[in-house]
């Protein structure tokens, strides 16, 4: 049994602070450690059969291929394949592959890319991987994923049709670091079935775990070529598609361009042509073979115009699916060009970005507000403290872009296909100090900057000029009530702060002494009508009391409940409340009744999220937006609605929390040795 989720996440955190999840020291996908599993069948002789990815037709998924494909199905090793198998035969190159039967240009497209950049190949692909030496069907390739890089172990067998592998086939018939990269990132999304259809965008992030800008081609921008040449020298990954055709499929148009599909762009270059520049851009199709047809492809005549040198250097007659066309071609049969990269130099080399980011979530009823449309519920999303220093010296310019914010869907489903991104945005406001939390008060002002519009896509992106100060960034869905994780990061040209902008304090109001002393003689005479002959009440004995005198309009105390309430209230851990503990439970109980239906404003009988909020300030504790999303999941019912019996457990078990903390901390965190765990979390 794994441990709670809870536990998991913190145990996250600790790891990101140790620097696990970076590309130098990658998380364990699904907890498989490769050198581990390696060296263990490598020692013992046998060939590593992966059962977290098992060569079954779950592996597959659904709806990819017909039930009669299905069953023909043999899952073979390379070896099985061929006689002489290779993992990588003189070098990595975009030519080595072509695709198979599902549609996954956008991840062949991202492949296509990465052949050109060492370093990146280095990291997706690690080195000393074999079928001649230390062989024992096992493999590992490394992504990033929703801001982590993770390493991710398969074992080598391929699924077959007749011999012959149905999904991402070499060129060259024995050479299988393509197919097992596939296989890899089938792993990663869910099933092969779960890679089909996507955006190229995707998977050169998830090769950099860079920042991508999207540029549509029917808009774009003045300098799109100055960029494309910035781009080309700084090294990121490039890719672009082509618009959806009428029937929304593969269709190759008559100038040999295909619709609905991902290209990868190969090479940047001007050339003189009868005296006049020439803006080329080189593409390659991932199918590894079909061209453009046009003016600049493989036998156009326009090649006579250039000199001997030019043609030298960059024509290839040959089928490889790689061709050439013009800047204004390009721009016109393609929709849209993404560049991702680690550096934004492509927009500015003359300075060095430093970049921020956190991860947070909107959660149902909790935390998120819906866009700004929604102005009375807007003010409960994450809101994010983000201060940007001036740009000191001679690369300061104030008509310069200074800010680049992302903005990123992170999936929470195992399978990519169950993903259901939502339409997501960001709006910035200048910020004034405060602590906490901005009410909805603050945000019937306009913001200073803001997305162009919702996008329903994995990742918005916007780049801004904003002038060095203090701001407020609100990142959201466009309707309320979604829930989702999200990568939200900023990108300056200054040294810069991000913060969340809630806090979490713990310090309960306590009854005060005044009202502990007042009628103290009707409390002991109230308790003593439901006690033993010890003078002491159970849980039951508890209930009953709750429920006869504090009741109110509420559905009562469950025994449940009422046993929490012994536990954190017994001082003696003997299952029952003396007359002391009594007291003290009885003038919160009654104190957080007051508080709950002091700011029940709607009147309902329990408590809204954000009457939460409120009650909790009042009871003097202020809530971070992850502490109230753990509080809702807990406490809450389907929205999130707390009763009077959840909220009084819930204070109650804060208040008591905190104090264990307090009194067992050395002033940097507790330890405890796993017997004085397991008392205190067993009974408590």
């Amino acid at each position: 049994m794994p441990p709670p989720g809870v536990c998991l996440n913190i145990m996250k955190e600790r790891h990101k602070k140790e620097g696990r999840g970076s590309v130098t020291n990658p998380d364990k996908f699904l907890d498989q450690d490769f050198e581990e599993l390696h060296q263990y069948f490598l020692k013992n002789g046998f060939r590593f059969l992966d059962k977290m990815f098992p060569p079954e037709c779950s592996s597959i998924g659904d709806g990819l291929l017909p039930s009669n494909d299905l069953a023909r199905i043999v899952w073979q090793r390379p070896s099985k394949i061929v006689k002489d198998p290779r993992f990588i035969l003189e070098g990595v190159s975009r030519f080595d592959f072509k695709q198979g039967r599902v549609g996954n240009c956008w991840f062949l497209a991202a492949i296509g890319a990465l052949t050109f950049q060492e370093d990146m190949k280095k990291q997706i692909i690690p080195a000393g991987q074999s079928f001649e030496k230390d062989y024992a069907g096992i493999f590992h390739f490394r992504f990033w994923r929703f801001g982590k890089w993770v390493d991710v172990v398969i074992d080598d067998k391929l699924p077959t049709i007749g011999g012959r592998l149905i999904f991402l086939h070499p060129k060259t018939h024995n050479e299988f670091w393509a197919a097992l990269m596939e296989k890899a990132y089938a792993k990663v999304c869910g099933s092969y079935a779960d890679m089909h259809f996507g955006y190229v965008s995707e998977a050169l992030m998830d090769f950099t775990g860079g920042v991508h800008m999207t540029y549509k081609l029917n808009k774009a921008p003045p300098d799109l070529w100055d960029i494309m040449l910035r781009a080309a020298q700084s090294k990121p990954l490039m890719g672009c598609g082509t618009p959806a055709g009428v029937s929304r499929k593969n269709t190759v148009l008559p100038n040999g361009i295909v619709d609905a599909h991902a290209y990868t762009i190969t090479g940047v270059i001007q050339v003189m042509s009868n005296n006049r520049p020439v803006r080329l851009i080189r593409l390659f199709n991932p199918w590894g073979e079909g061209e453009w047809r046009g003016d600049w492809s493989d036998k156009s005549s326009k090649w006579q115009t250039v000199s001997p040198e030019d043609r030298t250097t960059c024509l290839s007659i040959c089928d490889d699916g790689e061709f050439w066309m013009s800047m204004e071609d390009f721009c016109q049969s393609y929709s849209d060009m993404d560049i991702c990269s680690t550096s934004l130099a492509f927009l500015d080399a003359s300075t060095d970005w430093t970049c921020k980011f956190h991860e947070g979530r909107w959660v149902a009823w909790t935390t998120a507000g819906g866009c700004l449309n929604n102005r009375g519920s807007f003010w409960i999303n994450p809101q994010y403290h983000i201060k940007l220093e001036p740009l000191k010296g001679e690369c300061a310019n104030d008509n310069d872009k200074n800010l680049l914010v992302s903005l990123m869907q992170k999936s929470d489903k195992r399978n990519r296909r169950l993903d259901s991104n939502f339409s997501i945005g960001f709006a910035i406001f200048s910020y004034y100090g405060r602590e906490g939390k901005f009410p909805a008060e603050f945000f019937k002002k306009n913001p200073v900057a803001s997305t162009k519009q919702f996008i329903k896509a994995r990742e918005v992106v916007e780049f801004f000029r904003l002038v060095p100060g203090e701001y407020i960034i609100v990142p959201s869905t466009f309707n309320p009530n979604e829930t989702a994780s999200f990568i939200l990061s900023i990108f300056s040209k200054t040294d810069s702060h991000l913060d969340e902008n809630s806090i979490d304090s713990w310090t309960i109001t306590k009854p005060s002494l005044t009202d502990q002393l007042n009628d103290n003689n009707s409390k002991v005479t109230l308790f003593k009508k439901f006690t033993d002959q010890y003078e002491e009440v159970d849980a039951e004995q508890l209930q009953r009391l709750l429920n006869e005198n504090l009741q109110g309009n509420s559905s009562g105390f469950g025994l449940d409940t009422c046993r929490s309430m012994v536990a954190l209230m017994d001082l003696s851990v003997t299952g029952h409340l003396n007359r002391h503990e009594f007291l003290r439970l009885w003038d919160r109980v009654v104190t957080y009744r007051e508080i709950f239906y002091r700011t029940d404003i709607s009147r309902t009988g329990d408590l809204s999220l954000s009457e939460l909020r409120n009650a909790m300030i009042a009871a003097g504790a202020q809530i971070s937006d992850s502490m109230l999303n753990l509080m809702a999941l807990r406490y809450g019912g389907s929205k999130g609605n707390l009763t009077l019996e959840s909220f009084v457990s819930l204070i109650l078990r804060l208040e008591c929390m905190s104090k264990v903390f307090r009194k067992l901390s050395d002033g940097n965190g507790v330890y405890l040795q796993e017997y004085e765990w397991m008392h205190l979390t067993m009974y408590s």
